[in-house]
């Protein structure tokens, strides 16, 4: 809401992942090394992995990404960028506070690492400046309109700041990254009939009922999880693992996703499973989170 930039600040590319591959391909160099939090988005380490980039897992606390991680990891070797994903972070949701964003701003700024900012799930967030809105002159913004609107429409957009719009630009270009015209086409098309606007606000109503059916069906056991996301972050009862889980949950029918999917650090994975509430519907959402609280407790055979 108080985060405006100008237009000759964006770039197109064919979907979010292209945007966060061409920011980071912009911004490190193979071999170099990028800060993310402790558990990311999977296919970030896949990018880093074509990209021959390290990645740095970095403590969180319930504020988000601590500050003296960045620095402590900076300090051990240079950091050449930060991947974060302060607004409704996936797996966890957790949306990094107001003040974690002033404190993680100044420590970029003072220690001038740039940061690439993941928004994909923001729209769900009404009201949320982003990270960028504190360090505008070192943040890449990443968002796209798959998940607004439909997995169909795969436009990619980057907000950069205005020294590095040439850069990316090369970046999109040389990766082969460029957005599809009938894509472009229809989501310019969509964002100004209005058509956009009305989609994210039934996918943040259709959310927060989710969310609710949610807190029904697993009441009692610890989930972490936002009530404007589409998805939640686990933490399983003893003695069940992450991978055992899954696998029943698998013979059941039911698909979730490991705790160490998302994590950096192979020596610390966790017993935790991400459960995606936005595919099924809301019966068969509510059968199966049903079946899973039997699962988890010990009343479905395992």
């Amino acid at each position: 809401p108080g985060w405006r930039p100008g237009p000759s600040r964006i770039l197109f590319t064919g979907n979010a992942r292209q945007s966060v591959a061409a920011a980071l391909a912009s911004l490190v160099r193979p071999g170099g090394r990028v800060g993310v939090e402790e558990l990311t988005y999977p296919v970030v380490k896949d990018i880093a992995a074509r990209l021959g980039i390290t990645l740095v897992a970095l403590a969180t606390d319930e504020y988000g990404l601590r500050p003296e991680s960045v620095a402590a990891a900076h300090r051990t070797a240079p950091l050449s960028a930060l991947y974060v994903q302060p607004t409704l972070h996936n797996p966890t949701s957790l949306t990094t506070s107001p003040g974690r964003r002033r404190e993680l701003a100044d420590t970029v700024g003072d220690l001038g690492i740039p940061v690439v900012e993941d928004r994909i799930w923001s729209f769900l967030a009404e009201a949320d400046d982003p990270f960028a809105a504190h360090a505008p002159g070192l943040t890449h913004v990443v968002d796209g309109l798959s998940k607004r609107v439909a997995p169909g429409l795969t436009v990619g957009f980057l907000v950069v700041p205005e020294e590095r719009v040439d850069a990316v630009a090369d970046a999109v270009r040389s990766g082969g990254w460029s957005a599809g015209r009938f894509a472009l086409e229809a989501g310019t098309r969509w964002t100004l009939d209005g058509t956009v606007a009305r989609l994210v606000e039934a996918k943040r109503a259709d959310a927060a009922r989710r969310q609710r059916v949610l807190a029904a069906c697993l009441d009692g056991f610890a989930v972490r999880s936002d009530p404007r996301a589409y998805y939640a972050w686990w933490q399983l009862p003893a003695p069940w693992r992450a991978d055992t889980f899954t696998a029943a949950a698998a013979a059941l029918g039911i698909a979730l996703t490991p705790g160490p999917s998302f994590a950096v650090d192979p020596n610390r994975t966790p017993d935790a499973v991400r459960v995606g509430l936005a595919s099924a519907a809301v019966p068969d959402l509510e059968r199966a989170l049903r079946t899973l609280a039997g699962l988890a407790a010990g009343r479905t055979g395992r």
